[in-house]
Protein backbone atom coordinates (compact mmCIF):
# COMPACT_ATOMS: atom_id res chain seq x y z
CA UNK A 1 0.00 0.00 0.00
CA UNK A 2 1.02 3.79 -0.94
CA UNK A 3 2.16 5.78 1.43
CA UNK A 4 -0.75 8.23 -0.02
CA UNK A 5 -3.28 5.77 1.02
CA UNK A 6 -1.82 5.53 4.34
CA UNK A 7 -2.08 8.94 4.79
CA UNK A 8 -5.85 8.77 3.97
CA UNK A 9 -6.77 5.87 6.01
CA UNK A 10 -5.24 7.67 9.30
CA UNK A 11 -7.34 11.10 8.12
CA UNK A 12 -10.80 8.91 7.75
CA UNK A 13 -9.66 7.53 11.00
CA UNK A 14 -9.26 10.41 12.87
CA UNK A 15 -12.34 12.04 11.36
CA UNK A 16 -14.61 9.02 12.35
CA UNK A 17 -13.57 9.43 15.90
CA UNK A 18 -16.47 10.66 18.76
CA UNK A 19 -13.90 13.00 19.53
CA UNK A 20 -13.36 14.53 16.57
CA UNK A 21 -17.25 14.76 15.56
CA UNK A 22 -18.02 16.06 19.02
CA UNK A 23 -15.86 19.15 18.17
CA UNK A 24 -15.94 19.65 14.70
CA UNK A 25 -19.51 19.13 13.54
CA UNK A 26 -20.17 19.74 10.34
CA UNK A 27 -17.40 18.16 8.82
CA UNK A 28 -14.80 19.80 6.38
CA UNK A 29 -16.55 22.99 5.21
CA UNK A 30 -15.83 22.23 1.53
CA UNK A 31 -19.40 23.55 0.42
CA UNK A 32 -21.32 26.83 1.16
CA UNK A 33 -23.63 25.36 3.67
CA UNK A 34 -20.72 23.69 5.63
CA UNK A 35 -19.05 27.39 5.90
CA UNK A 36 -21.99 28.99 7.05
CA UNK A 37 -22.40 26.16 9.57
CA UNK A 38 -19.20 26.29 10.98
CA UNK A 39 -19.15 30.01 11.18
CA UNK A 40 -22.47 29.61 13.33
CA UNK A 41 -21.34 26.76 15.23
CA UNK A 42 -18.12 28.53 16.50
CA UNK A 43 -17.87 30.60 19.27
CA UNK A 44 -15.50 33.05 18.43
CA UNK A 45 -16.47 33.34 14.52
CA UNK A 46 -20.33 33.62 15.04
CA UNK A 47 -19.74 37.38 16.42
CA UNK A 48 -18.66 37.72 12.43
CA UNK A 49 -20.88 37.89 9.75
CA UNK A 50 -20.83 34.79 7.51
CA UNK A 51 -20.49 36.65 4.23
CA UNK A 52 -18.01 39.82 3.75
CA UNK A 53 -17.84 42.18 1.31
CA UNK A 54 -15.00 41.83 -0.83
CA UNK A 55 -14.14 45.71 0.08
CA UNK A 56 -14.56 45.49 3.40
CA UNK A 57 -11.45 42.78 3.74
CA UNK A 58 -8.89 45.74 1.97
CA UNK A 59 -6.74 47.24 3.61
CA UNK A 60 -6.65 50.62 1.64
CA UNK A 61 -10.46 50.56 2.78
CA UNK A 62 -10.55 49.53 6.51
CA UNK A 63 -6.92 50.38 7.41
CA UNK A 64 -7.45 47.17 10.01
CA UNK A 65 -7.77 50.16 12.61
CA UNK A 66 -10.66 48.05 14.22
CA UNK A 67 -8.74 44.90 14.28
CA UNK A 68 -5.63 46.92 15.13
CA UNK A 69 -7.64 48.12 18.38
CA UNK A 70 -8.94 44.67 19.44
CA UNK A 71 -6.05 43.74 19.19
CA UNK A 72 -4.33 46.20 20.89
CA UNK A 73 -6.71 45.84 24.01
CA UNK A 74 -6.01 42.19 24.39
CA UNK A 75 -2.37 43.18 24.62
CA UNK A 76 -3.24 45.93 27.25
CA UNK A 77 -5.63 43.25 29.50
CA UNK A 78 -2.42 40.46 28.92
CA UNK A 79 -0.04 42.95 30.24
CA UNK A 80 -1.93 44.61 32.69
CA UNK A 81 -2.70 41.47 34.62
CA UNK A 82 0.71 40.50 34.72
CA UNK A 83 1.39 43.98 35.89
CA UNK A 84 -1.37 43.45 38.81
CA UNK A 85 0.68 41.28 40.26
CA UNK A 86 3.66 43.37 41.47
CA UNK A 87 1.68 46.91 41.33
CA UNK A 88 0.58 47.89 45.15
CA UNK A 89 -1.61 50.54 44.72
CA UNK A 90 -0.88 52.93 47.93
CA UNK A 91 0.95 56.08 47.87
CA UNK A 92 3.44 54.79 50.16
CA UNK A 93 4.53 51.74 46.94
CA UNK A 94 3.26 53.06 43.85
CA UNK A 95 6.03 55.16 42.54
CA UNK A 96 8.53 52.48 43.76
CA UNK A 97 6.04 49.53 42.16
CA UNK A 98 6.46 51.43 38.67
CA UNK A 99 10.16 51.65 38.87
CA UNK A 100 10.34 47.98 40.06
CA UNK A 101 8.24 46.79 37.14
CA UNK A 102 10.91 48.91 34.53
CA UNK A 103 14.23 47.93 36.15
CA UNK A 104 13.96 44.99 38.48
CA UNK A 105 11.08 42.68 38.05
CA UNK A 106 11.20 39.98 35.10
CA UNK A 107 9.73 40.77 31.87
CA UNK A 108 9.81 44.15 32.65
CA UNK A 109 9.20 45.06 29.63
CA UNK A 110 5.84 44.55 29.90
CA UNK A 111 5.15 47.78 31.91
CA UNK A 112 6.63 49.83 28.53
CA UNK A 113 4.31 46.92 26.30
CA UNK A 114 1.75 48.28 28.36
CA UNK A 115 2.53 52.36 28.20
CA UNK A 116 3.33 52.58 24.51
CA UNK A 117 0.05 49.79 23.96
CA UNK A 118 -2.42 52.44 25.52
CA UNK A 119 -0.91 55.20 23.36
CA UNK A 120 -1.46 53.30 19.97
CA UNK A 121 -4.68 52.20 20.91
CA UNK A 122 -5.85 55.62 21.51
CA UNK A 123 -4.43 56.62 17.99
CA UNK A 124 -5.87 53.38 16.61
CA UNK A 125 -9.44 54.22 17.99
CA UNK A 126 -9.51 57.45 16.13
CA UNK A 127 -8.38 56.23 13.36
CA UNK A 128 -11.32 53.88 13.16
CA UNK A 129 -13.94 56.70 13.65
CA UNK A 130 -12.30 58.89 11.26
CA UNK A 131 -12.64 55.66 8.61
CA UNK A 132 -16.27 54.73 9.86
CA UNK A 133 -17.45 58.75 9.67
CA UNK A 134 -16.05 59.47 6.37
CA UNK A 135 -17.74 56.03 5.10
CA UNK A 136 -20.60 57.20 5.98
CA UNK A 137 -20.96 53.77 8.26
CA UNK A 138 -22.84 55.98 11.03
CA UNK A 139 -25.87 56.08 8.80
CA UNK A 140 -29.17 53.91 9.22
CA UNK A 141 -29.04 50.95 10.04
CA UNK A 142 -26.02 51.26 11.62
CA UNK A 143 -26.70 54.41 13.74
CA UNK A 144 -26.89 52.07 16.95
CA UNK A 145 -23.56 50.61 16.41
CA UNK A 146 -22.20 54.15 15.64
CA UNK A 147 -23.38 55.34 19.13
CA UNK A 148 -21.36 51.96 20.57
CA UNK A 149 -18.76 53.15 19.10
CA UNK A 150 -18.73 56.56 20.32
CA UNK A 151 -19.05 55.63 24.15
CA UNK A 152 -16.23 52.89 23.32
CA UNK A 153 -14.09 55.88 22.07
CA UNK A 154 -15.01 57.60 24.99
CA UNK A 155 -14.32 54.63 27.34
CA UNK A 156 -10.62 54.56 25.60
CA UNK A 157 -9.73 57.64 26.74
CA UNK A 158 -11.15 57.16 30.66
CA UNK A 159 -9.36 53.99 30.19
CA UNK A 160 -5.74 56.09 29.30
CA UNK A 161 -6.94 59.00 31.93
CA UNK A 162 -7.16 56.83 34.36
CA UNK A 163 -4.02 54.77 34.04
CA UNK A 164 -2.28 58.01 33.65
CA UNK A 165 -2.31 58.33 37.85
CA UNK A 166 -0.98 55.05 38.47
CA UNK A 167 2.83 55.60 38.12
CA UNK A 168 2.34 58.51 41.08
CA UNK A 169 5.02 60.63 39.62
CA UNK A 170 4.91 64.95 39.79
CA UNK A 171 3.50 64.51 36.06
CA UNK A 172 0.83 62.04 36.66
CA UNK A 173 -0.24 64.13 40.14
CA UNK A 174 -0.34 67.29 38.51
CA UNK A 175 -1.86 66.12 35.36
CA UNK A 176 -4.57 64.04 37.00
CA UNK A 177 -5.33 67.57 39.62
CA UNK A 178 -5.61 70.00 36.21
CA UNK A 179 -7.74 66.92 34.04
CA UNK A 180 -10.03 66.28 37.08
CA UNK A 181 -10.75 70.06 38.11
CA UNK A 182 -12.90 70.24 34.62
CA UNK A 183 -15.10 67.99 36.47
CA UNK A 184 -15.93 70.81 38.72
CA UNK A 185 -17.66 72.22 35.29
CA UNK A 186 -20.02 69.24 34.84
CA UNK A 187 -23.86 70.35 33.99
CA UNK A 188 -25.92 69.37 37.29
CA UNK A 189 -23.11 67.05 38.72
CA UNK A 190 -20.36 69.84 39.31
CA UNK A 191 -20.89 71.83 41.61
CA UNK A 192 -19.59 75.22 39.24
CA UNK A 193 -21.37 73.99 36.48
CA UNK A 194 -24.40 74.75 34.32
CA UNK A 195 -27.39 74.13 36.56
CA UNK A 196 -25.81 73.12 39.63
CA UNK A 197 -27.17 75.99 41.79
CA UNK A 198 -30.69 75.19 41.05
CA UNK A 199 -30.54 71.93 42.72
CA UNK A 200 -31.88 72.87 46.03
CA UNK A 201 -33.71 71.28 49.18
CA UNK A 202 -35.37 73.65 51.59
CA UNK A 203 -32.52 76.79 50.17
CA UNK A 204 -29.63 74.14 50.55
CA UNK A 205 -27.58 73.57 47.57
CA UNK A 206 -27.11 69.72 47.04
CA UNK A 207 -24.02 69.99 44.87
CA UNK A 208 -21.61 71.41 46.49
CA UNK A 209 -17.08 71.28 46.47
CA UNK A 210 -17.26 67.79 49.12
CA UNK A 211 -20.85 66.26 46.98
CA UNK A 212 -20.00 66.99 43.24
CA UNK A 213 -18.49 64.86 40.59
CA UNK A 214 -14.93 66.11 41.24
CA UNK A 215 -14.88 64.77 45.11
CA UNK A 216 -16.87 61.32 43.46
CA UNK A 217 -14.10 60.94 41.26
CA UNK A 218 -11.16 61.80 43.95
CA UNK A 219 -12.82 60.28 47.19
CA UNK A 220 -11.86 63.96 48.39
CA UNK A 221 -10.87 66.94 47.19
CA UNK A 222 -7.23 66.73 46.52
CA UNK A 223 -5.67 64.12 44.53
CA UNK A 224 -4.56 61.84 47.30
CA UNK A 225 -4.39 57.96 47.97
CA UNK A 226 -8.31 57.85 47.92
CA UNK A 227 -7.72 59.41 44.45
CA UNK A 228 -5.31 56.60 43.76
CA UNK A 229 -7.14 53.72 44.80
CA UNK A 230 -10.47 54.52 42.83
CA UNK A 231 -8.36 55.12 39.54
CA UNK A 232 -6.56 51.79 40.22
CA UNK A 233 -10.27 50.02 40.82
CA UNK A 234 -11.59 52.22 37.36
CA UNK A 235 -8.85 51.38 35.37
CA UNK A 236 -8.90 47.84 36.14
CA UNK A 237 -11.83 46.46 36.75
CA UNK A 238 -14.74 48.44 35.95
CA UNK A 239 -14.23 50.08 32.42
CA UNK A 240 -12.23 47.14 30.81
CA UNK A 241 -15.44 44.87 31.46
CA UNK A 242 -18.02 47.61 30.41
CA UNK A 243 -15.66 48.31 27.06
CA UNK A 244 -15.29 44.22 27.01
CA UNK A 245 -19.51 44.19 27.19
CA UNK A 246 -19.58 46.64 24.50
CA UNK A 247 -17.29 45.11 22.43
CA UNK A 248 -18.96 42.02 22.30
CA UNK A 249 -21.82 44.26 21.20
CA UNK A 250 -20.37 46.40 18.32
CA UNK A 251 -18.80 43.15 16.97
CA UNK A 252 -22.75 41.30 17.27
CA UNK A 253 -24.19 44.18 15.59
CA UNK A 254 -21.19 44.73 12.86
CA UNK A 255 -22.66 40.89 11.78
CA UNK A 256 -26.51 41.73 12.43
CA UNK A 257 -26.27 45.21 10.20
CA UNK A 258 -24.76 43.21 7.33
CA UNK A 259 -20.82 42.91 7.80
CA UNK A 260 -18.18 45.32 7.21
CA UNK A 261 -19.56 48.62 5.22
CA UNK A 262 -19.20 49.14 1.74
CA UNK A 263 -17.66 52.49 0.07
CA UNK A 264 -20.44 55.19 -0.28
Amino acid sequence: MSLEKHWRKLQRSVVETQVWKSIFRVGIPNTNRKRVLAVLGNVVLHLHPVKTRKSGVKMRYTWCAGGMTFFLFLVLTFTGLLLMFYYRPTIEYAYGDMLDLREQVPFGVMREMHRWGAHAMVIAVWIHMFRVFMTGSYKPPREFNWNVGVVLLVLTLLLSFTGYLLPWDQLAIWAITVGSNMARATPLAGYEGPFAAQIQVNGVNLVTAGSDARFGLLGGRIVGANALLRFYVLHCVFIPLIAAFLMAVHFWRVRKDGGISGPL
